[in-house]
């Protein structure tokens, strides 16, 4: 299985964006695809996951303002992300637990004005 993170970029405060994590490889049973994130000097953290029937998880400090969803059929999974702040700045990762955990590459997300 591979990971293809892409729709980083530079955006001003409040602004939106929307990554996309593509997904090669056969998907079977249970699994789990996430994002994560790391900051500059900080340690990588769960931004967001969603689970093989759809429940999702969101950490506190993106309730609300990012949307994590999938299409299963593509094998692809997103992260709508809403009025973003400075504080969002960061590498985003995408990931997949299916047994094994699989990371793709990172895509960067800048908030700035």
């Amino acid at each position: 299985v591979q990971l293809q993170a892409s729709g980083g970029g530079l955006v001003q405060p409040g602004g939106s964006l929307r990554l996309s994590c593509a997904a090669s490889g056969s998907i079977f049973g249970f699994n789990v695809m996430s994002w994560h994130r790391q900051a500059p000097g900080k340690q990588r953290e769960l931004v967001a996951a969603i689970y093989s029937g759809d429940s999702t998880h969101y950490t506190d400090s993106v309730k609300g303002r990012f949307t994590i969803s999938r299409d299963g059929a593509k094998n692809m999974m997103y992260l709508q992300m809403n009025s973003l702040k400075p504080e969002d700045t960061a590498v985003y990762y995408c990931n997949l637990y299916v047994g094994n955990d699989y990371w793709g590459k990172g895509t960067l997300v800048t908030v700035s004005s």
